[in-house]
């Protein structure tokens, strides 16, 4: 039996090392190919060492309470390289006015679990401290979706949403949560409104729970890996057969004839395989199954994407006279600025810059300010520079500078995307040997698309295995 992988991104990669990993759990030999149209592996996983610094250009970590990228690590013999975040400053800032201010301990999103902090911070107004108190006493409403933005005012007010949700969830998803699904992206507080009305006094009682079940040895809500993370690709990539992974191949078509699978590169190399799972962007995926089945191509060119710009200063660390007694800041879209939000990464991580160096990870970009995306590397650079200098009060130009864009690459999941991946599922079920998967269907972080590759490989085994 032979699968064919299409894309060499984590999700692709971790599909592939799935099914080598049945392969020998079920005595079954399956024949792996990863077609990938770049000249590497990791999609938008990069890493970067300068003179001492570890750059990220992409995600620098993963969320533990979820899962499946955890559970790979381990799989794969890199567990002991995992890093958490350092035990101090675990604090984000929001700009405010111009200047840095500490969410409140104990706010979480969306709302206060702990009162005093919250009633001291100059984050909110009176006003809207009083606002978001307010939730304690506003019936609870059943609705299947709504945005974000209407969920947030609806129960907690606009300055709520304009002091903390839209800058902490649009450094997230890169976008206006005026177009964000909060089905799709933050279900369970549709269910903790069902189930308790107020979601302060379910996430009082959730952090209650969290409190008592701590025990045993746990990891920081982030981790990353010691040399960067594109040591998990790497590994992956390592662990699979020889000659399993094509780089430079891009595949141009896709048909089904004969009971089998043929895909056409760019070179005009042909491949035949009994399953085949696509990883790719969904409007590129929707372009390669234009021909097989419109239908299904239509609704994954639905799904809309954002372009993000990241961006690596490295400072010395005499010349920031702020404190940074935290781990980044956040900017809302009111504030007027470029920077979308900035990493205090050597703070954050340890092992990112070299002693009395400062390294920050700054995102520009996104769906509230597209444009950034098409500046020059210099106007980019000037910009970040300008704008860290007036909120940490650095003196200097930075020691290094790096730039990298990512176009087309964060998926946008809008009201009724539920819906539309129902669909999209609904369709591929209709094609033997057919799987889909990434960051365009049902979660946009490292863990989700891991999970999604790794779903999808034991779709294709058990569909052709049984």
């Amino acid at each position: 039996m032979r699968v064919i992988v299409i894309g060499g991104g984590i999700t692709g990669l971790s599909a592939a090392y799935r099914l080598f990993e049945l392969s020998s759990i079920q005595n079954q030999k399956i024949e792996i190919i990863l077609l990938e149209k770049q000249n590497r592996i990791g999609g938008t996983i990069r890493t970067e060492h300068i003179d001492g610094f570890l750059i990220e250009n992409g995600p620098d970590s993963f969320i533990t309470t979820k899962p499946w990228a955890l559970n790979l690590c381990r799989r794969i013999g890199l567990e002991s390289e995992l890093i958490e975040t350092n035990t101090h400053n675990r604090n984000t800032f929001v700009v405010l006015q111009g200047k840095l201010q500490p969410i409140p301990e104990g706010f979480f999103v969306l709302a206060p679990t702990r009162l005093i902090p919250f009633l001291k911070s100059p984050l909110f107004s009176w006003k809207g401290k009083l606002r978001i108190l307010m939730e304690l006493f506003i019936p609870g409403e059943t609705k299947d979706d709504e945005t974000l933005a209407s969920f947030t005012i609806r129960r907690f007010g606009r300055e709520a949403l304009e002091r903390v949700v839209q800058p902490l969830i649009g450094s997230i998803y890169m976008a206006n949560p005026e177009n964000i699904s909060l089905r799709a992206t933050l279900p369970h507080l549709l269910e903790m409104e069902r189930k308790h009305r107020s979601l302060i006094r379910a996430m009082r009682k959730e952090q209650g729970r969290d409190k008592q079940n701590q025990s045993g040895a746990r990891y920081s809500l982030f981790v990353s890996l010691l040399n960067g993370m594109q040591t998990l690709p790497e590994r992956l990539a390592s662990l699979l057969p020889k000659d399993t992974i094509k780089l430079n191949h891009s595949v141009e078509g896709i048909i089904r004839e004969n009971g089998l699978w043929t895909i056409t590169t760019h070179r005009g190399n042909r491949f035949f395989a009994d399953g085949l799972i696509i990883t790719t962007p969904a409007y590129i995926t929707a372009s390669l199954l234009k021909g097989l089945d419109p239908d299904l191509s239509k609704d994954l060119s639905e799904i809309p994407y954002n372009s993000s710009v990241v961006v690596n200063l490295a400072y010395r660390r005499e010349d920031i006279s702020h404190p940074l007694n935290g781990f980044g800041f956040v900017v809302p879209a009111t504030e007027k600025r470029n920077i979308v939000a900035c990493s205090f990464s050597s703070i954050k991580f340890q092992g990112r810059a070299p002693k009395e160096n400062i390294l920050l990870r700054c995102f520009l970009g996104g769906s509230m300010q597209p444009k950034a995306c098409e500046w020059d590397d210099s106007k980019i650079i000037e910009t970040t520079h300008r704008e860290l200098s007036e909120l940490l009060h650095i003196k200097n130009k930075p020691l290094i500078m790096c730039v990298y864009r990512h176009i087309d690459s964060m998926p946008l999941y809008g009201v009724g995307h539920t819906e539309l991946i129902n669909r999209i599922k609904e369709r591929v079920k209709t094609h033997r040997g057919l799987a889909l998967a990434g960051s365009a269907y049902e979660g946009v972080g490292m863990p989700d698309c891991i999970h999604s590759g790794e779903l999808a490989a034991e779709s294709i085994a058990s569909g052709l295995l049984s």
